[in-house]
């Protein structure tokens, strides 16, 4: 027997489809009924109230049925983008999605078969009529996933920009609002009161920054912490609730790739903005090149002096300015010699023994520092001052000097 001419294939599918077309509202109710089984995985609808499922799944009977007939071209589809949309908007799986589409696809076929039969169509026709058919229900499965995607892709940047002006609200002291606290703790998942840590990460030329693996060691310890990139830090909001700032800390420390540091416990959201404050400050007497995690509590004297830059370069010209006029050779023993005397509670045997040299050479060095200078280096004011003078020498701002 000779294949049906395509003509005719064609004609017979449309009219199949066209017949049909009034029974959509009986076919939807098959498709309800055939999406429910008690496969949870297959059937997540919950989220869809019935009545909208059930205007889901007549809007899309209704398309395969009115691209079957010719009356619209699947490729100016937008019901199944739409579906797609609001779906996604929903929460359903796309797994439940494409398989309602395959369900529906079915239900037409059985519905142009009954049709069929009715009208006497040969079974060959039918075959070909199949093929047009499951091609149609390709077609409107790739845009319902692709509109899908689309819609979860823009979901996830819209809730990311979110997340950023949560916390960026947090680091700007919009905590100190009960009202922002409250929603911003619900949204990132952070309690409004207790203590936090603030951590502060540098930039690294390769692109990365200077702290690796860090959410997943803090949650090792069952510590929350969110995290987030700016310009040119990564900054961490750590939860440390009931847990010991130290061992937050300790966790950290091997992670470090180049400069990090901690803010020490701030009270709450509402004190966020504070830490973070502190913890660049802490970041900024750490020198470019140095790598660890630093803390405050370790650096109140850099601090200080990178709080008042000017202040700094004066002191140091004020009390070690004729020093560091010296040749470099001549200067870096002279500084060297003062700084571990100084760390040796002022004891020339102590530093002798350090810097490999007699007790007498110390005193000497000593004694051209303090001629240098025009004043003594002892007293507690004295030691003092020049510590503080040695310490702004190291910082970034004053250590090219």
């Amino acid at each position: 027997m000779p294949a049906p001419a395509a003509d005719s294939v064609e004609q017979i599918t449309r009219s199949l489809a066209q017949t049909r077309l009034a029974d959509v509202p009986v076919l939807t109710e098959r498709l309800l009924a055939a999406i429910f089984t008690d496969n949870p995985d297959w059937t997540d609808y919950r989220p869809v109230p019935r009545d909208d499922l059930r205007d889901g799944c007549r809007r899309y009977l209704g398309q395969v049925l009115r691209v079957l007939c010719g009356e619209v071209e699947s490729a100016e589809d937008d019901v199944a983008t739409a579906i797609g949309r609001d779906r996604a908007e929903q929460g359903v799986p796309l797994a439940a999605m494409l398989r309602t589409f395959r369900l529906g696809g079915r239900i037409v076929w059985e519905a142009l078969v009954e049709q069929a039969q009715i009208d006497g169509a040969e079974p060959d026709v039918m075959l070909r009529v199949a093929t047009s058919m499951w091609t149609v229900i390709d077609e409107l499965s790739s845009r319902l996933s692709t509109s899908y995607r689309d819609t979860e892709l823009e979901r996830l940047r819209s809730d990311e920009q979110r997340r950023h002006a949560l916390v960026e609200g947090l680091l700007n002291g919009q905590a100190r609002d009960a009202g922002f606290a409250q929603r911003t703790a619900k949204e990132l998942d952070l309690p409004v009161g207790g203590r936090y840590l603030v951590i502060v990460a540098e930039a690294r030329a390769d692109g990365g920054f200077a702290l690796r693996g860090q959410k997943h060691a803090l949650e090792a310890l069952h510590l929350r912490s969110v995290w987030q990139v700016r310009a040119d830090t990564l900054v961490g909001l750590v939860a440390l609730e009931r847990r010991d700032e130290a061992l937050a800390l300790d966790r950290l420390r091997p992670l470090a790739r180049g400069r990090v540091a901690a803010s020490p416990t701030v009270a709450g959201l509402a004190e966020l903005g504070t830490g973070h404050q502190l913890a660049l400050t802490t970041l900024g007497t750490a020198r470019p090149g140095e790598t660890g995690l630093f803390s405050l509590a370790e650096r109140f004297p850099e601090a200080l002096l990178v709080q008042a830059p000017d202040l700094a370069r004066r002191l140091t010209d004020s009390q070690l300015g004729p020093v560091l006029e010296l040749p470099e050779r001549e200067r870096d023993m002279l500084l060297g010699t003062l700084a571990c005397w100084l760390e040796e509670d002022c004891s020339a045997a102590n530093a002798a023994v350090r810097l490999h040299c007699h007790r007498n050479t110390v005193l000497n060095r000593l004694q051209r520092i303090s001629t240098l200078i025009g004043r003594s280096l002892h007293g507690h004011r004295a030691h003092v001052t020049l510590s503080l003078a040695l310490a702004a020498l190291d910082l970034p701002d004053t250590a090219g000097r």
